[in-house]
C-alpha cells in the first residue's frame, strides 16, 4: 500500500477532480466516490474499482485488485466528495448495464439537474423492477457521485440511457413503448383512467415541466390526483406513483 502525504499527489487531484467535474468522469469513464456500502456494491456488481484510499489505521477491503492507498484522515476528507468523510474513497467505472431485450417500462426524465434526485429516481425505478431510465436534454449525469450515492448502489444495477429529445421518439419506437408525459394541461388524463402496460412515462424539470418538443413525441398527458390548492408534486414523488402504477400494470 502506497501513503500518501500531499495534497499535489496526482491520485488525490484525480480523485477530486472526478468528485466535481463532469468533463473529467466523462474523458475517463470513471467516478469518485465515498463509503464501505458504496465500495461493496461496487463490487459485488462487477464494476471496475481503479483505486482506493483509506485513512492511516483504517481496515483495508477484501477483495480489491486495484492500487490501494493510505493518507492522514484530513487528506481522506480532502479528497472525498463528501463533506466529514469516513473513507475510504474510490475511483470506479459504473459497469456497462445490457439493455433489456423485451422492455416493459421506461422512465424519461428531461432537464432534471438534481443529482440527488436523479439518483432516487434511479434507486425507485430499480426497486420497483422499471427497465429502463432515459436521461434526456440537460440531465445531471450517472455518474455523479451525489446521483450515485442517492442511488444508494441502484446505479450500479439499473439500465440508464442517456439521449437527446430528438433522439428519444426513435428509442421509444425501438423499445416498442407508448410514450406519456406528466404535465398539467387540460387534455391530461388521470392516471388511474389508463393501464400504464409497455408505457414510458416522462418527468420534467420542476420550474418549468417538459419541454414542447418531448411532448410532441408524447401520446398524451397525464396527471396525478391531488386535492385542491396542492400545485404540484417533488419530482422523485411524482416518479414514484407514476413507476409504482407502471409496476402494477405489468403484475
Amino acid at each position: 500500500m502506497e501513503r500518501i502525504t500531499s495534497r499535489k499527489n496526482p491520485y488525490i487531484m484525480r480523485l477530486r477532480a472526478l468528485g466535481s467535474d463532469a468533463a473529467a468522469r466523462a474523458a475517463s469513464g470513471e467516478t469518485a466516490l465515498d463509503g464501505m456500502k458504496l465500495l461493496g456494491e461496487a463490487l459485488a456488481s462487477g464494476a471496475e474499482v481503479t483505486g482506493v484510499l483509506c485513512a492511516e489505521g483504517a481496515e483495508v477491503p477484501e477483495g480489491l485488485e486495484c492500487r490501494t492507498y493510505c493518507a492522514p484522515s484530513e487528506l481522506v476528507s480532502y479528497a472525498s466528495p463528501v463533506k466529514n468523510s469516513p473513507g475510504p474513497v474510490f475511483s470506479v467505472r459504473l459497469p456497462e448495464i445490457a439493455a433489456p431485450a423485451s422492455p416493459r417500462s421506461a422512465l424519461v426524465l428531461e432537464n432534471i439537474q438534481d443529482p440527488g434526485n436523479v439518483g432516487t429516481m434511479i434507486r425507485t425505478a430499480n426497486a420497483l423492477g422499471i427497465d429502463a431510465v432515459i436521461l434526456c436534454g440537460d440531465c445531471a449525469g450517472r455518474s455523479s457521485p451525489r446521483c450515485v450515492r442517492a442511488s444508494m448502489g441502484a446505479a450500479f444495477r439499473q439500465y440508464v440511457l442517456e439521449c437527446s429529445v430528438p433522439e428519444l421518439g426513435g428509442i421509444i419506437e425501438a423499445m416498442g413503448l407508448t410514450l406519456y408525459g406528466a404535465a398539467l394541461t387540460d387534455s391530461a388524463r388521470d392516471v388511474r383512467a389508463l393501464r400504464l402496460e409497455r408505457a414510458a412515462v416522462a418527468i420534467g424539470n420542476e420550474g418549468h415541466g417538459l419541454s414542447p418538443e418531448l411532448m410532441s413525441l408524447c401520446a398524451g398527458a397525464l396527471i396525478i390526483p391531488m386535492r385542491p390548492g396542492s400545485e404540484s408534486l417533488n419530482a422523485a414523488a411524482a416518479a414514484a406513483v407514476l413507476m409504482w402504477e407502471m409496476a402494477r400494470a405489468r403484475l
